[in-house]
């Protein structure tokens, strides 16, 4: 961590609002490409990341310096697109299959409707399947990084990840059994 950010951090928990307004600044689009990759839709990505503006000015006392500061801004955004997320099944809101323009899909329709696939498929894998092919595949994160995100063992994440290309494996060889789909 730099010193500009370590003293703009210490500023800003201090009450300086420019400060704050400096961090929120140099951290939204981060918070954001990964909402966006979290929620598979922008506005719902918009969503979420405003809370997590709100949430980082409420926690932002609480960060001790014991990690990078990204790790501990990663794990605010997961924590909000989680609380969203449930919050948006408890509603009866499904993912909304809005616009993808943040997330990669190399401008395809067809990628788009694959990644909504996927993110289904992981979701229903259970807590910490989203978060840690999020930050490995989408983040670019190693698996440690996101260990370290997640407070998980770094086998933890390589596992999950595993888990991942299994299912998919095992759905895509059933697809292509002789008889079996369309």
């Amino acid at each position: 961590m730099t010193q500009d950010l370590q003293e703009t951090i210490r500023r800003a928990q201090r009450g300086d609002r420019d400060a704050f307004s400096l961090l929120v600044e140099q951290h939204y689009a981060a918070m954001f490409s990964f909402a966006c990759r979290y929620c598979g839709d922008r506005q719902d990505a918009q969503d979420v990341t405003q809370q997590a503006c709100i949430k980082l000015a409420r926690a932002i006392e609480q960060f001790r310096f014991e990690s990078a500061f990204s790790t501990w801004l990663y794990r605010l955004v997961i924590n909000c697109a989680r609380d969203w997320h449930k919050a948006q099944r408890s509603r009866g809101c499904g993912e909304r299959g809005g616009e993808l323009d943040d997330v990669p899909t190399h401008d395809n329709a067809e990628s788009a409707v694959m990644l909504r696939q996927v993110i289904a498929l992981v979701e229903r894998m259970g807590e910490g399947f989203r978060e840690s092919l999020v930050l490995v595949l989408g983040e670019g994160l190693t698996h440690a990084e996101a260990a370290a995100i997640l407070e998980v063992k770094e086998s933890t994440v390589s596992w999950r990840l595993h888990e991942i290309r299994k299912r998919l494996n095992a759905g895509l060889n059933a697809e292509l059994q002789p008889g079996v789909g369309v």
